[in-house]
């Protein structure tokens, strides 16, 4: 089946744009351990966050970037330490070279970092279902458009899905990014520009973003679903806050996989929204 295909004769109840990390992959054991890696070696192995620290970070709402995030953490290290931050000698394109080490790894050509090592966390199956039910998707990501085709061309299989990337737009919450993809969307897919719009994202910034989306095109429905990252489920505890933390943002409602975003669910919000 060609998933990318939306025929004109069926109408979508909607249009669905997912982030990637945190959704579309779990980035535990990848992004977030490169993150934790490089702020050790620029404390000088004094520090290394744990999960929950660069939860409280991201909690924040503007540290979707994950080298500026890392840099942050290195800088509140050492405030801590007594250092005022103007003091601070840190070199970002060092903190990002080390990172991308780590992440994409030493080989730029092959990569053998801990990119390779990402669970998917939905199926194409799953995205033929929501073609099949009249639903134009596609993907607005912070990371790298190569980092994120990796994971949707090289791992899923797709071909030429719609896309934004980091070299594309603003980072979020600024919602640049989210408009170009449902522009892209529509004309792909011959929609009209009064769809309703569902952002499944795992982040404060994320919900921030359709909120911002919402002030700013107050003319459209804008939803956003937070979806809980696999590394925040270990314990009831985590789960709940964060959960509570996601919905305090803007998300309407608030799931454990991404593939609980089906085809009725999303009808039932988008009818929510319109009562």
């Amino acid at each position: 089946m060609d998933t990318e295909l939306i025929t004109e004769a069926t109408p979508a109840p909607a249009i669905v744009v997912f982030d990637i990390d945190g959704v579309i992959r779990d980035v535990a054991g990848s992004y977030r351990r490169a993150l934790a890696d490089t702020v050790e070696s620029f404390t000088g192995n004094a520090y290394r966050p744990m999960p929950v620290d660069i939860d409280r970070l991201k909690s924040e709402g503007i540290w979707n970037n994950d080298w500026l995030a890392t840099q942050e953490l290195v800088y509140r290290h050492f405030e801590g330490q007594g250092q005022p931050r103007g003091q601070i000698n840190l070199n970002f394109d060092a903190i990002v070279a080390f990172f991308q080490s780590r992440y994409r790894g030493s080989d730029e050509a092959a990569w053998d970092g801990y990119i390779c090592q990402e669970t998917l966390l939905l199926h194409l199956g799953y995205l033929e279902q929501l073609t099949d039910g009249g639903i134009a998707w596609g993907f607005f990501s912070g990371a790298p458009r190569a980092e994120a085709a990796y994971v949707l061309e090289g791992r899923l299989g797709l071909k030429s899905p719609v896309l934004v990337a980091m070299e594309d737009a603003p980072d979020k919450p600024n919602p640049t990014g989210l408009f170009a993809a449902v522009e892209q969307l529509e004309h792909r897919h011959q929609i009209e520009k009064s769809q309703p719009v569902v952002y499944a994202g795992d982040t404060v910034a994320d919900m921030q973003t359709i909120q911002k989306a919402q002030q700013l095109q107050p003319s459209r429905t804008w939803i956003g679903v937070g979806i809980l990252p696999p590394h925040v489920q270990e314990t009831p505890a985590r789960c709940n806050t964060y959960t509570d933390t996601l919905k305090a943002a803007g998300a309407a409602i608030v799931l454990r996989n991404v593939e609980e975003l089906t085809p009725k669910v999303i009808q039932e919000l988008v009818m929510g929204h319109r009562a």
